[in-house]
């Protein structure tokens, strides 16, 4: 497992390289809460892998979308931006408090709300009028669609200590997946209000 937490480290680091940036929310602050992120969730382990296999789920990750070419900067930008705030919403749940060590749950807390301050002050420049367009677009409801999933399994399971460590390993996943799609949005680069 540390092998793992060091690659996705090391994918967050290259993440934010020197070669860009978005000025005010792909900033230095938000690369170290990103990776701060990673590791809380990793701490937060409680059980071995193998002795919840029986409870493993594909919870349909839209990989393609976070990680892909598809999408213009403003769905880009929204896509990372609901990612966060549904992880958020997620740890925040009170089924969650009873899951996890409560020290390192609100310190989760705390940088996911960090990041999302973060992407929030510049969340008008980036979408501008489109803002209220915000709920019907797609790649949004995909996110949605995929955490309601996640809600559901973990409703379906009784919020079972195995049902949440699932969750966990698959939450690391899609911040590291998060990870790539804020690469891509260094790579656009530039000017926040263009296209």
């Amino acid at each position: 497992m540390a092998f793992v937490l060091s690659l996705l480290m090391a994918l967050v680091l290259v993440s934010y390289g020197p070669g860009g940036s978005l000025g005010c929310y792909l900033s230095r602050r938000l690369m170290l809460d990103a990776r701060e992120n990673l590791r809380l969730l990793d701490r937060m382990n409680r059980l071995s892998p193998h002795s919840c296999l029986q409870d493993r789920k594909d919870f349909g990750l839209p990989q393609e979308m976070v990680e892909g070419d598809q999408l213009q900067k403003d769905q880009a930008f929204s896509v990372l931006y609901e990612m966060l705030q549904q992880t958020f919403n997620l740890f925040r749940t009170e089924r969650s408090s009873a899951a996890w060590n409560t020290t390192l749950l609100e310190q989760l807390h705390t940088g996911l709300q960090q990041q999302l301050e973060d992407l929030d002050t510049c969340r008008g420049l980036v979408m501008g009028e489109k803002d209220s367009e915000l709920g019907k677009m797609d790649p949004i409801m995909t996110v949605k669609k995929y955490f309601q999933g996640i809600h559901d399994y973990l409703q379906e399971k009784e919020y079972s200590d195995c049902a949440w460590e699932i969750v966990r390993v698959e939450m690391m996943r899609a911040l590291t997946s998060s990870t790539t799609l804020q690469k891509r949005l260094t790579k656009m680069g530039g000017d926040l209000n263009s296209p």
